[in-house]
């Protein structure tokens, strides 16, 4: 997809939601279910994925670990929305990696002490870029990614968030 197509794919739904803002406001969902074990399952849209404890909070490591799935939840919005803007931006990227990792203190998950931080405390993301355009221009694709990358601005500041419980 070049410059081009991706404005022309995109005009349409810039317009309707430049006349008709509340049509840009989406709810996403995700759901999972307790599976045996400590672990849960959670439909991915593709797959079944099943995300159990990390072995440093006593799994066995043959699950996925929520953590992680945040992380990559992370690169996988970046690396689209640096494609995407670059695609915008007429840049080429001969090659393109995006790399995210995150310091979690355990003692807190575990209740250990309760001074610990419950979560991630730092995460740290990294691009890592192959182009032959300008470094003005990468500094401006790596801005834009950041502005608009919706994982990395939820993380970034945090929305309003509510618990609730059903009994069934």
């Amino acid at each position: 997809m070049n410059s081009t197509e991706l404005k022309e794919l995109q005009a349409p739904l810039k317009q309707q939601y430049t006349d008709d803002p509340q049509t840009a406001v989406i709810t996403m969902r995700a759901e999972s279910h307790v599976a045996e074990g400590i672990a849960c399952k959670v439909e991915t849209g593709r797959q079944l994925a099943e995300a159990g404890l990390h072995p440093a909070a006593g799994g066995d490591g043959s699950q996925l670990c929520s953590g992680d799935m945040l992380l990559e939840a992370l690169v996988a919005c970046a690396g689209v929305t640096l494609s995407a803007v670059a695609t915008a931006m007429g840049i080429n990227l001969a090659d393109a990696s995006v790399h995210a990792e995150g310091d979690l203190d355990f003692r807190g998950t575990l209740a250990v002490n309760r001074d610990a931080k419950v979560g991630f405390r730092d995460i740290r993301l990294r691009f890592a870029l192959e182009s032959d355009a300008p470094a003005e221009s990468l500094d401006k694709l790596i801005q834009l990614t950041e502005r608009y990358c919706v994982v990395l601005q939820t993380l970034k500041d945090s929305p309003d968030f509510s618990v609730s419980v059903s009994k069934t």
